[in-house]
């Protein structure tokens, strides 16, 4: 999807040790789908893509399209968006279903889950983090999206109480409708973003400020794309937790909402991240 007027052509700068390969290969425009040549048995990864808050698997759409023409396998699980902790329990138990090799791929909070989720999984050659949260341990999704300035989500949501399966009442926080457009996917048309809120999955309060036990971009080789117009999680955010990941980095002028607005730059960072894993193998 193209984005709106109003908002720059995307620019992309790219650090890593490998900025030359991946330069050429971001730059590229692909006029077929791409080969299975150099993957192990001609079989490509299985990539997986964890949506994050507000959203549900359907915002991966345009990507699913452009990864599937190129010949990979595909599954975008329903993230249940509960709790950190039981969230990468059950986005492990859809990584248990994949057979061979896996990247591993999470947008905003989804970053969060695949971090917990891919430790100790031998399947997951790569991570790729889309305008993510890559905690360490014992930071929260919440503590690093206000460790630096520049998010105005806090004032946009609605809290919605729910009633726990134990008792009690829970916290699920919306973004308000009227809010959502230029919250979360200003370089979205408003005629999408009408039915993105709506379609809107919350996220449990709890969940945000739930504090992570374990980092798997600490030992797995990983890649970011920062979206430099993000009004969820500053930039400034992720450059942060890309930097320390020593993470592959793409930067694009992109609202949170990337994957709708540029299915294009997110399917080749991940297209990216998968061919090094053939390198590797």
């Amino acid at each position: 999807m193209s984005a709106v007027h109003g908002i720059r052509r995307p620019t992309r700068r790219l650090y890593s040790a490998a900025a030359g390969f991946a330069v050429a290969a971001l730059c590229a425009v692909p006029a077929a789908p791409a080969s299975a040549d150099g993957f192990a048995g001609g079989v490509k990864p299985t990539v997986v893509l964890v949506h994050g808050a507000f959203a549900d698997g359907s915002s991966w759409n345009g990507v699913i399209e452009r990864l599937q023409r190129a010949g990979y396998p595909v599954v975008a699980p329903a993230n249940p968006l509960r709790g950190l902790a039981s969230d990468a329990e059950y986005i492990q138990s859809v990584l248990k279903s994949v057979q061979g090799p896996v990247v591993l791929v999470g947008h905003s909070y989804g970053g969060s889950v695949i971090s917990e989720a891919a430790v100790g999984d031998a399947q997951v050659k790569a991570l790729v983090y889309i305008a993510a949260f890559a905690p360490a341990a014992g930071e929260s999704s919440l503590e690093l999206s206000t460790k630096f300035p520049g998010s105005t989500l806090g004032p946009t949501l609605n809290n919605v109480p729910f009633p726990l399966p134990g008792g009690g009442t829970g916290t699920d926080q919306y973004i308000k409708a009227e809010k959502f457009h230029d919250q979360f996917a200003a370089d979205v048309p408003g005629s999408v973003t009408d039915l993105m809120a709506a379609t809107q999955r919350p996220v449990a309060a709890s969940a945000l400020k739930e504090k992570a036990t374990r980092a798997a971009w600490k030992t797995l080789p990983t890649w970011t794309l920062i979206t430099t117009e993000d009004r969820n999680i500053p930039p400034t955010a992720q450059r942060f937790m890309a930097r320390r990941a020593h993470a592959h980095t793409v930067e694009v002028d992109a609202s949170h909402a990337v994957s709708v607005s540029q299915p294009d730059a997110v399917t080749r960072l991940i297209e990216l991240a998968a061919q090094a894993t053939a390198r590797r193998s």
